[in-house]
């Protein structure tokens, strides 16, 4: 038998992105059998709202911590939660395609437990910066849902491992950031054409900004690693 005619053609993924990305689409799953009746009875047309107020972040609930010193034990596990809940099926489906993507990318030069501190770190620093931002502007609360802000800290350890190899060859660094420009202009489009774009972009750019901090310390060889590509000539 020819070598390499029973392989798969597809490459297969870590572990840890399945662990990432099986509760959204389980979810959406439930969801779909609840919209069908089939799983909650009456009350299954609703199962997604009840997710949503059961596991979305509140921002005011960060606001206090800093605010007041109230940190409320019984609800910080929604700092979590958010990312695995989202408002439609559009928007699990983005979030699922972008983490099987780029966790694929990433986890090939982090640790299991390195994409799993950048993914859920990347969410409660997104998650932090979008409350404090909402309060120094005064702009109105809103919940934060879905797993946008763990996934752009994947487009900011991406961008992240691509700054570095363009350091390594004494290379335009600055085109390591096209990713997250072009993914920006299209939400900015689309917010335009069809609304709603609300203010949860300041938690993806936070959530890029955590994400591409973390993977200084998360590479495997941490900092030393960085410094030694970027002094490569």
């Amino acid at each position: 038998m020819r070598q390499g005619l029973t392989e798969s053609p597809l490459n297969p993924l870590p572990p840890v992105i399945w662990l990432l990305t099986l509760p959204v689409i389980a979810s959406e799953a439930l969801f779909m059998l609840g919209r069908s009746g089939l799983v909650g009875g009456a009350e299954g047309v609703g199962l997604r709202l009840n997710a949503i107020r059961m596991t979305a972040l509140p921002p005011e609930l960060l606001q206090r911590v800093w605010t007041f010193g109230a940190f409320d034990v019984d609800q910080m596990y929604r700092a979590l939660s958010f990312s695995f809940i989202h408002t439609s099926l559009t928007h699990a489906l983005f979030v699922v395609v972008f983490t099987l993507a780029l966790g694929n990318l990433v986890a090939q030069q982090f640790r299991p437990l390195a994409v799993l501190t950048l993914f859920f770190g990347s969410a409660i620093g997104g998650a932090i910066i979008y409350a404090a931002v909402l309060q120094i502007i005064g702009a109105r609360p809103s919940l934060l849902i879905g797993g946008y802000p763990a996934v752009y800290g994947l487009v900011g350890a991406f961008t992240f491992l691509l700054w570095t190899k363009l350091a390594a060859v004494n290379a335009n660094r600055l085109r390591a950031f096209s990713l997250i420009g072009m993914l920006l202009a299209f939400q900015f489009v689309f917010g335009m054409l069809f609304g709603g774009a609300g203010t949860g972009w300041i938690a993806e750019i936070g959530g890029f900004a955590t994400g591409f901090a973390l993977s200084f310390l998360l590479v495997d060889g941490g900092i030393r690693r960085t410094l030694t590509q970027l002094r490569q000539r």
